[in-house]
């Protein structure tokens, strides 16, 4: 695989193939990525809830699935607000883009911006923006700077994202296949947590690994 340039970048977001909403600025494009610029949503982990029990713990595990989806607040900056990432703080954040690969030979990468790791945010993160992937993208945020408070500000350029040409092109149906079920996060989930498929983690729990890899070889 080939990495785009700012020549094939330009080409690739005049003919559609990229989509940004809102539209990147001169700032945003780099010789060979693109920075993407914190958005205003963040999700704060929910560590704790206090019922008739008392102030209980909130203890996820991989089979709690209603916990899993509860155990975030979410807060929804306005333009002028700022956030302050706390010490030791985990969050997760949102890009301000939405982004189209509307191309079916192109696929992308995320990484962390060098100078948003020298503040102290560990931005731990390399994930891949599939082919057709069309959607908001988040990624987890931690104040790492000892017991110093983090202000942030959303449209702060926070990740930059590489564009990389596939060997050969994909079929839709074969881009929306992950693994053996259609991917986890879609259009209208695209700034919410999924976990894996269901019957795999089902077996997972239940110590059925080796089972798992018999019954679904390749």
């Amino acid at each position: 695989m080939s990495v785009l340039t700012r020549k094939e970048l330009l080409e690739s977001l005049t003919s559609g193939d990229i989509r940004f909403t809102p539209e990147i600025d001169k700032f945003q494009l780099q010789p060979h990525a693109i920075d993407l610029r914190l958005g205003y949503k963040f999700l704060i982990p929910r560590n704790w809830v206090l019922d008739d029990q008392g102030r209980r713990a909130i203890k996820v595990s991989i089979d709690e699935i209603d916990t899993h989806h509860g155990q975030f607040d979410e807060i929804e900056l306005k333009p002028g607000q700022y956030f302050d990432l706390l010490p030791n703080e985990f969050v997760i954040g949102t890009s301000l883009e939405r982004i189209e690969m509307n191309a079916h030979d192109l696929m992308a990468i995320l990484f962390p911006r060098t100078s948003t790791n020298r503040r102290g945010i560990d931005l731990s993160l390399s994930g891949i923006i599939d082919t057709g992937y069309n959607g908001h993208l988040i990624f987890p945020m931690k104040n790492e700077a000892g017991n110093q408070v983090i202000r942030i500000y959303p449209g702060e350029r926070i990740c930059q994202v590489l564009f990389q040409k596939l060997t050969s092109p994909l079929t839709t149906e074969e881009a929306n296949l992950h693994g053996m079920n259609a991917a986890k996060y879609t259009d209208s989930q695209s700034q919410n947590f999924v976990l894996d498929k269901d019957e795999e983690r089902q077996m997972l729990v239940a110590g059925k690994l080796g089972e798992l890899k018999n019954q679904y070889k390749v």
